[in-house]
C-alpha cells in the first residue's frame, strides 16, 4: 500500500521562495512587512528568514535611527555577497559583470575586440574575464551561476542561440559553452527581453504590468514585453524582434528600423566612430552640426513611428527605450512626444507614458544576471543549498 505523503515541505519551500522573492524585489523589508505581505504569521515568517539567512540569500540587521518604544522589526536584506556573473557579447565588445542579489552592479569590465567574436572567442574571453573578477571577490562571496545577454533569437529551453545575425552565429549551445569553459551553472536569454524584465522589477517599469522595453546597441534594435506582468517569450522565446520590422520611407527599399535607427550611421553622422556610451550621450545631446541635427532628427521621425504601432498593437502603460533609443529620446523628448501622439490612436496615446531606461549602462547586465536567481529565488531550499556549498575559491 502507497503511503501518502503530506505537503508541508512543498508549502514551506513556495513560502521560502516567496519571502526571499520580496526581498529581492525590495531590496528590503521589515518583518513584519513581510508578514503583512505575505499573510504568514510572525513565527513563521521569523523561520523562513532564518533559513534564507543560513543559506547565504539574505541578511538581517536593526533599522538604524529608530527611535520609538519598544524592540523594532528586523530588516531582511539580500544578501550581497550572493552573486551572479553577467555577460554581454557584443559586435564590438565583451562585457563581463558581477551582480549582487541586491541588483547592484558590484564591479564589471568591458573589453573590446577588433572584429565581430567567433562563439568560441566569445566563450574563451568570458572564461577569463570571469576569472579576473571571480579573483577580486572577497572568500565570503558565493557565486550562484552566470547568465547571459545575447543581441539575437535564444531558445529558452535550453540557451541555445539560434540566430544572432549581426554577431553571425548560429545554434550555438551557448549556455553549455559557458558552463564548460567557467564550471558556472549558466543560462542565456535575449538582451532585450532580459532588459525589459530588468526595467520592470528595478527601473522605470517598478510596480507596471504591461510595458514594451526597446534597446538600440551595436547590434541593432531589439525589443522585450511585459504583458499582464509575466514576460511575452513567444513559442520558442524569440518574441520581441521589433528591429526586424519594415519601416515606410526609408532610405532604402525594404529596409528594417534597426537599418534606418541605427548607431553606426549616428556615429558616422556625429564624426567620431569610436565615442563609448556616455561621450556619444553628449555629443547627441550638444549636437549642432548641421549633418549631426538631421541624422539625429530623421531617426527620431523614424523611431517615432515605429512607436506609434507599438503602441497600437500592444496598448502598454509604458515604454522604455534604452540604450542609443533613450539618448535619442533625451535629445527629442518634446519631438518624440509629439510626433507618436500625432500618429497614436488616442486613447491609446491617454493611456501610455513613454520613459527613457532608468537603469542606465547597467540594464543588460542587470537583466542577465536576473536569469541565474530566478532559478535560485524559484527554489531556494533546493539550489541556495547546493551552491552555497561553492564559495569563492
Amino acid at each position: 500500500m502507497a503511503v501518502r505523503g503530506n505537503n508541508l515541505d512543498t508549502v514551506r519551500r513556495h513560502n521560502l521562495s516567496t519571502i526571499v522573492r520580496l526581498v529581492h524585489r525590495s531590496g528590503g523589508l521589515s518583518r513584519s512587512r513581510l508578514t503583512a505581505l505575505t499573510g504568514l504569521n510572525r513565527s513563521t515568517v521569523a523561520a523562513l528568514v532564518a533559513e534564507l539567512v543560513d543559506l547565504g540569500l539574505a541578511v538581517e540587521e536593526l533599522p538604524e535611527g529608530v527611535k520609538r518604544v519598544g524592540r523594532p522589526s528586523p530588516l531582511v536584506r539580500p544578501n550581497r555577497d550572493a552573486v551572479a556573473f553577467a555577460v554581454n557579447p557584443e559586435v564590438d565588445s565583451i562585457t563581463v559583470g558581477v551582480v549582487g542579489l541586491d541588483a547592484v552592479v558590484r564591479s564589471h569590465v568591458r573589453r573590446e575586440v577588433e572584429s565581430t567574436p567567433t562563439p568560441e572567442e566569445a566563450v574563451h574571453m568570458t572564461a577569463s574575464l570571469v576569472a579576473e573578477l571571480q579573483r577580486e571577490l572577497p572568500e565570503r562571496t558565493v557565486v550562484l551561476g552566470l547568465g547571459a545577454a545575447v543581441p539575437g533569437l535564444v531558445r529558452s529551453s535550453d540557451g541555445t542561440v539560434r540566430l544572432a545575425p549581426h554577431l553571425g552565429w548560429t545554434d550555438v549551445p551557448l549556455a553549455r559553452l559557458l558552463a564548460d569553459a567557467t564550471g558556472l551553472p549558466s543560462w542565456v536569454g535575449n538582451d532585450a527581453s532580459l532588459g525589459a524584465v530588468a526595467e520592470r522589477t528595478f527601473g522605470a517599469g517598478d510596480g507596471v504590468t504591461d510595458l514594451v522595453y526597446l534597446n538600440g546597441g551595436a547590434s541593432g534594435i531589439g525589443g522585450g514585453m511585459i504583458v499582464g506582468g509575466e514576460l511575452l517569450g513567444g513559442i520558442g522565446g524569440f518574441a520581441g524582434e521589433f528591429g526586424h520590422t519594415r519601416v515606410a520611407g526609408a532610405t532604402v527599399p525594404g529596409a528594417t528600423l534597426e537599418d534606418e535607427v541605427n548607431r553606426a550611421r549616428l556615429l558616422e553622422a556625429l564624426g567620431d566612430p569610436g565615442l563609448d556610451p556616455s561621450d556619444l550621450e553628449r555629443a547627441i545631446l550638444s549636437a549642432v552640426d548641421e549633418d549631426a541635427v538631421t541624422e539625429i532628427d530623421r531617426q527620431v521621425d523614424m523611431l517615432s513611428t515605429a512607436l506609434r504601432n507599438t503602441i497600437n498593437i500592444l496598448n502598454p502603460a509604458l515604454v522604455v527605450l534604452g540604450g542609443f533609443l533613450g539618448l535619442l529620446y533625451e535629445a527629442r523628448t518634446d519631438a518624440m512626444t509629439r510626433l507618436v501622439g500625432l500618429q497614436t490612436l488616442g486613447p491609446a496615446f491617454e493611456d501610455v507614458a513613454i520613459a527613457r531606461a532608468a537603469l542606465g549602462d547597467e540594464i543588460l547586465l542587470i537583466g542577465a544576471a536576473e536569469l541565474v536567481f530566478d532559478i535560485v529565488l524559484t527554489d531556494p531550499a533546493r539550489t541556495g543549498a547546493a551552491l552555497s556549498q561553492h564559495p569563492v575559491e
